[in-house]
This record gives C-alpha cells, sequence and structure tokens, in this order.
C-alpha cells in the first residue's frame, strides 16, 4: 500500500513538479494551497472548532479559490488526478504580518519567509497531515534530506542548485519532523525542474519565479506598513557615526543595514546604513568599513545535530543567498550563541537570521541580536 503525503502546493512550477516526482515514487499524494485570504471572501473554509478549516475539492472541476496561484495549483492537481484541498490561514498568516511589521518599526529586519516555513508550512501543514492520516509532509523547496549513521534524525543539505538552494530558510524547522519531510527537487537544477514540469505538460513550466513576500505584492514595504498599522511618527534625522547630521528621512522603516542606495544623501564614496535607531528615529550612516563587524550574537537558536557542544568551527550565512563565512561558534546557553568571523563581516542586520553550516549541512541556527 503506498503512503500518503501532503504537499504544499504554492501553484508554481517546483511544488507542480515535486507532485508528479511524488507520484512516478509511489507515493498517495494529496495536494494543499494555503490560502491567505480573510473567510468571508468566499466560500473555502469550513469552520469547524475541532479541526482545521478545509476545502476538499476531490473532484475540484468547480474551484472557488478566486486568486491565479491558487487556480493553477488546483488545476495542476486536476490533470495529476490527485485529491485538492485549500485551507485557510488568516489567523496565521496574520501573526506572520504582525512580526513583520513589529520589527521593522523596532528597527530591525525582519525574514518572513523563515517564520512562515516555521509556524506554517512545517506546522500547520504537519497538523493537517496528521488529520488525513499522512505519513509525510513535501514541498518544491530546493533543500535535500540525508540520512547519517548513528544521528537521530537526517541532515538537512543545501539543495543541488546552489543558486536557487532554500536551506537557509528551513533552519528553524522543528527537528523531530524531519524524517517526516520530503523535498522532491532538492536534486535537481531549475532547468531540470522545468523541461521535467513541461514533458509532463503541467501548466505552471514556464511560470516565472515568485519575487515578492507573498502579502507585499507590490514589493512597497512603505505602504504595507502604512495600510496594515496606520501612518507612523518614524520620519527623523539622517546622521554619521559621529552624530553630525548630514540628511533627513521620511521614514526609518524605509532602511536596513547594509544599505547603500537610495540614501537620499550624497558623498564622494559611497555610503551605507550602519545603525538603526528607533528610539530617536536617527538612521546612521558610514563607510563601509564602518560596516564591517567581527562577530555577532543570536537567539532563539534552532539545532538539527543531536549536540553542538560548547564550540563549533563552521561557516555562517547572514543573509539569503549570501556568501557563507568561516567562523568560530561559541554556545552561550540554549538560547543564544557568539559567531566570530575569521575575516571582517559587512551588513550584519538585527533580526535576520544567521545559519551554521558544515560545507553543505545546516547544523542549525539563530537570530541575529
Amino acid at each position: 500500500m503506498s503512503q500518503r503525503v501532503v504537499l504544499a502546493m504554492s501553484g508554481g512550477v517546483d511544488s507542480s513538479a515535486a507532485a508528479h516526482l511524488l507520484l512516478e515514487q509511489g507515493y498517495e499524494v494529496i495536494g494543499l494551497f494555503m490560502r491567505s485570504g480573510a473567510t468571508e471572501e468566499t466560500a473555502c473554509a469550513i469552520e469547524d472548532k475541532n479541526s482545521l478549516p478545509v476545502l476538499n475539492l476531490k473532484a475540484h472541476k468547480q474551484g472557488c479559490c478566486s486568486a491565479s496561484d491558487a487556480a493553477d495549483a488546483r488545476r495542476v492537481a486536476d490533470m495529476l488526478d490527485i485529491p485538492f484541498h485549500a485551507l485557510n490561514f488568516k489567523d496565521a498568516f496574520g501573526r506572520i504580518k504582525d512580526y513583520f511589521a513589529d520589527e521593522y518599526l523596532a528597527g530591525r529586519t525582519p525574514n518572513p519567509c523563515v517564520m512562515c516555513n516555521n509556524w506554517l508550512k512545517f506546522g500547520k501543514l504537519w497538523e493537517f497531515a496528521e488529520q488525513v492520516g499522512a505519513s509525510y509532509i513535501s514541498t518544491g523547496h530546493y533543500a535535500q534530506l540525508t540520512s547519517l549513521p548513528d544521528e537521530t534524525q537526517p541532515a538537512l543539505i543545501r539543495g543541488l542548485d546552489r543558486s536557487k538552494d532554500q536551506s537557509y530558510v528551513l533552519f528553524g524547522i522543528n527537528r523531530g519532523l524531519l524524517d517526516k519531510i520530503i523535498f522532491p527537487v532538492g536534486g535537481f537544477v531549475k532547468p531540470e525542474i522545468r523541461e521535467m514540469a513541461g514533458e509532463a505538460g503541467l501548466r505552471t513550466a514556464n511560470k516565472p519565479d515568485s519575487q515578492e513576500i507573498c502579502f507585499i505584492p507590490d514589493n512597497d514595504y512603505f505602504g504595507f506598513l502604512n495600510r496594515y498599522r496606520g501612518p507612523q511618527e518614524t520620519a527623523g534625522e539622517m546622521v554619521d557615526t559621529s552624530g553630525n547630521v548630514v540628511g533627513q528621512h521620511t521614514g526609518y522603516e524605509n532602511y536596513t543595514i547594509g544599505q547603500r542606495k537610495r540614501l537620499g544623501v550624497a558623498f564622494g564614496t559611497p555610503r551605507f546604513v550602519i545603525k538603526i535607531e528607533p528610539e530617536t528615529n536617527r538612521v546612521v550612516i558610514g563607510t563601509r568599513d564602518e560596516l564591517a563587524r567581527n562577530s555577532l550574537e543570536a537567539n532563539r537558536s534552532n539545532w538539527l545535530i543531536d549536540d553542538p557542544g560548547s564550540e563549533i568551527r563552521c561557516q555562517a550565512q547572514i543573509r539569503y543567498q549570501h556568501k557563507e563565512a568561516d567562523c568560530l561558534v561559541e554556545i552561550l546557553d540554549e538560547d543564544r550563541f557568539r559567531v566570530t568571523f575569521d575575516n571582517p563581516e559587512y551588513g550584519v542586520a538585527p533580526g535576520q537570521a544567521v545559519v551554521l553550516y558544515d560545507e553543505d549541512r545546516v547544523l542549525g541556527g539563530g537570530w541575529i541580536m
């Protein structure tokens, strides 16, 4: 009897190809689209105090989700003849939006994709899988899982396609779930996935990759914050590292550590955002040398290895698609660790994730303080 797996289907080519691959491998696949819209906008959700709101579209000839991504996911499921469900996660997405707004207004740089994976894709997804009797959950992420001798759980490994690798945004997964996760596309490069989807006749084969945060499709963070939280009194002075006023800004939430473009002031040499001070509404700018950091501390650590010990020689990645840097990690307590770089790093931003690697393996990570 084939094993049942619940696949998160986003309506993109990667999750569509993942469905095709899982079927080829003999799994019984159930497609799941995670909706972020309000329940009252459509009849897509069924409210039940004892279970997650579920839409069963097994026949799925008449969908009720109007978003194009939901429609693409449903039509791929229809072509592959797999059951399709849509869950309304308005409350969960609301938590992610709150986090995003809170971090920016605190002068920090959020990473909603990591939080979405932690709270939603690998939290609620597994809850749903348990409800429908599935043994596994799956997504279209470019990452791999490998069993190693004498280890209690599989190791999380970078995807084969380094240009698409998404292991960074997966560091926060509950380690106890790793043996219940399948990443079907992680062992392929993107052109192979598109070719595979095309040969299978999937409508998403040539669909462009999404580059935006799902709840900010226009990439206007400032506009989102104003709509979501109302106008903020965040305008103030732009100063250099000596405290000299060099200009004015319209809101510190428009800036992030390491930013060079769109500063609104001109100098003979490049300047970067060095620090954001929400308590004074100041944005501090300086030279590249002033941006350098030899170390950082992180909290809310999550380990994907049996025992990190007291210190580790490894590599640290401080942003998505950032080149990893050799470092020494000291474990300070159960929640915190310190990273000391072999060479200075630039653009270390509080609020971003720092993910630790041993070559291609994710050891764990935390949130930069």
